[in-house]
């Protein structure tokens, strides 16, 4: 009787999985010339959902990938992979901003053909799709190439569109509705032909780029290289020029000079990486590791170990041209004053380009206008305004103050870059705690030294403090306080996305707290790991299967996902709950299978989906095909209760941010396995 209950259980389940298809593609390919094509590929994404660009930073949601099958040669990929603008959040959950589609995206690829008997070019993509759940997808592209003649006299765009069919493989219902391949020839189409749209920051993004460098071009103007010369460039227009109106306008091409400079610098910047490389940048190891070196260096040289300054031939030169006159003579002076500036206003620029860069698009040409304005504007109105010279500070020590200040900052930003790479290569050699641990070192030591309690070198004698560095003194220890608590697994949301997740830590929940995962290596069973909140965890099925049987315990079988945002609100705002969590401690064995594990299979244990004739290579993709084939559902999280002999006792649920109706769907299948 019980098995006939279990097999009624078991069709009642596979009755109502879901194999989810939010993503649906379409794709052509347009000739360039007589060797060049493009590639185009189409997502229509339904509403509610959402796909993620190539560049959303890691230890967030999935990018999306694109293969090229190319194994011979055929052809070459000219440039990367465009695609269309991307929306920009942060997620609170992960910690980081992420990039993605909704309702549509477009990518296109610039192929050369080098094989004249080439016939078709395959394009295999993988992505993450998520709502309430997320899905990870793959989809294969196969583009049909008409009769190739190498006429290299044939160059330009032919407009001649090819409209290929697609065979999906990331799901059942698609792989039983291929597309059957077919060429057509259609009217010309300019637009879709040259129309690459690379990715760009949203508008809010760039504004926050552009008040940052604004910020930045502020405090450079308050350092000991920038400061004194204020009076001297006013002086000089006041008094070099025949009238007040000539002396206003002779001021206001100078800032607009200086302006023009520093937007030339970060639109070469631009132009030598790439818009749409940029970003691809912020997540590589090399890059990170770079500009961590570089910030370092900019840091000892604001703290006084040695100046950064340009070449003593390039300002005389420079001002040597200075005295031609005109405007040409006014853009020289600019140029002089940044070059004889550099050693103070080096290391700012230097640091907001690597923060601009690590963005991508226009950033750095908008974050150098930020900078340039408000290094240019004072320039401007004091010369147009010579009374409100009156109201300036006198230079003095307050200035080399600054400066170190400024020293401070670019040594705590230094180590966000350290964090990238460490996190992209998942070293866990700076850790949450650690990184915090370093910046409080930072800040409390800035604090000391604005309270007088440290010297550096070009400091002048301090005999008392003036109210506005103690003032800074106060808030740079409060901020320093509050990281502390960021120790025992404070949120700490004022500098969110600045230290690694708290997942990426020691103690995933704190220090010392009840929740903390303070399972130690002696507690765990064979081949367990200390999962969520210090439960037991076992992330192979057959391990934790036999566990279950041995303890007498049901399973709670866990679909989840690393890039899993669901997945991890379920675990931080329901499995957190004392109740539950009591539950998932003392009365089920849990088992958490990951279907975004990247990690390859023994080539003995791969094989190829009878479900859905995908070649299953890594351990993601067994626990994937294990959900779909057996629940016919490819959401995560997706939660069953089984047996101890690995039957199903309870129905599926996926995400539920109700705590009280997942404590009842527990508390339903553990009293079915009392039964």
């Amino acid at each position: 009787m019980k098995k006939i209950t279990y097999i009624l259980l078991l069709l009642t389940f596979f009755s109502q999985g879901q194999i989810l298809n939010p993503v649906k593609w379409k794709s052509k390919i347009l000739q360039k010339s007589a060797t060049e094509f493009e590639l185009v590929m189409e997502a229509t994404i339904e509403n509610e959902w959402h796909m993620y660009s190539q560049y959303t930073p890691d230890g967030g949601a999935l990018p999306t990938v694109f293969d090229f099958k190319n194994a011979k040669g055929n052809y070459s990929l000219v440039g990367k992979t465009k695609e269309s603008p991307y929306k920009k959040v942060f997620n609170d959950i992960f910690e980081v901003d992420e990039y993605y589609f909704a309702k549509s995206a477009q990518f296109k690829q610039l192929i050369k053909v080098t094989n004249p008997k080439l016939k078709q070019v395959k394009v295999f993509v993988e992505y993450q799709a998520c709502k309430e759940q997320c899905i990870q997808q793959d989809n294969l592209f196969t583009f049909q190439l008409p009769e190739l003649k190498f006429d290299e006299s044939a160059s330009g765009d032919t407009s001649v569109a090819l409209t290929d069919g697609t065979t999906p493989s990331d799901s059942v219902e698609q792989a039983k509705d291929s597309v059957t391949t077919e060429q057509t020839l259609v009217a010309k189409d300019s637009n879709a032909s040259k129309n690459v749209l690379a990715p760009v920051e949203e508008k809010k993004g760039l504004w926050s780029i552009f008040l940052l460098a604004f910020v930045g071009g502020f405090a450079a103007l308050l350092t000991p290289c920038v400061f004194p010369m204020i009076p001297m460039t006013v002086s000089f227009f006041t008094k070099q020029s025949k009238t007040k109106a000539e002396g206003k306008r002779n001021a206001i091409l100078f800032g607009v000079s200086i302006i023009l400079i520093y937007v030339i610098l970060g639109s070469l910047v631009t132009g030598i990486f790439g818009a749409d490389s940029l970003n691809a940048l912020s997540t590589n190891v090399w890059f990170n590791l770079i500009f961590f070196g570089l910030l370092v260096f900019f840091a000892a040289s604001f703290l006084g170990a040695f100046e950064i300054v340009l070449p003593n031939s390039w300002a005389n030169k420079v001002d040597q041209q200075a005295d031609r006159g005109g405007f040409v003579g006014i853009l020289f002076m600019a140029l002089a004053l940044a070059i004889v500036s550099f050693s103070c206003t080096g290391p700012i620029v230097g640091t907001l380009l690597v923060e601009a860069a690590s963005k991508g698009g226009l950033a750095p040409i908008v974050g150098m206008l930020g900078f340039s304005s408000a290094l240019a504007l004072p320039f401007m109105l004091f010369a147009m305004f010579p009374g409100w010279m009156n109201t300036l500070p006198k230079s003095g020590g307050w200035l080399n103050t600054v400066k170190v200040s400024l020293g401070f900052l670019e040594l705590a930003l230094a180590f966000k870059f350290l964090s990238n790479a460490d996190l992209v290569i998942q070293a866990h050699l700076l850790e949450r705690e650690v990184f915090l641990g370093i910046w409080i070192a930072i800040f409390g030591t800035w604090a000391m030294y604005l309270f007088g309690k440290l010297t550096l070198p070009h400091d002048s004698p301090l005999t008392h403090l003036s109210i506005g560095r103690l003032f800074m003194a106060i808030f740079v220890t409060i901020f320093t306080i509050y990281l502390i608590p960021g120790l025992w697994g404070a949120p700490l949301k004022i500098i969110s996305g600045f230290p690694p997740p708290m997942t990426y830590s020691e103690s995933p929940n704190g220090i010392g707290t009840s929740s903390g995962n303070n399972t130690t290596a002696i507690d765990l069973p064979e081949h367990a790991h200390s999962g969520p909140h210090g439960i037991i965890a076992f992330h192979d099925y057959e391990q934790g299967l036999a566990y279950a049987k041995e303890v007498g315990k049901p399973v709670l079988l866990d679909f989840t996902g690393h890039a899993c945002v669901n997945c991890r609100k379920m675990e931080d705002f329901v499995w957190s709950k004392p109740e539950i969590l009591a539950v998932l401690k003392e009365k089920v064995v849990l088992i958490s299978l990951y279907v975004d594990d990247k990690r390859e299979l023994p080539k003995a244990a791969q094989y190829v989906s009878k479900e859905t004739g995908k070649e299953i290579i890594t351990i993601g993709n067994k626990w994937s095909d294990y959900q779909i084939t057996r629940y016919k559902n490819n959401a995560q999280p997706y939660y069953v209760i089984l047996n101890s002999e690995g039957i199903d006792i309870s129905k599926p649920i996926g995400y539920t941010p109700d705590a009280q109706a997942y404590k009842k769907w527990l508390e339903e299948g553990i009293s079915q396995f009392k039964k």
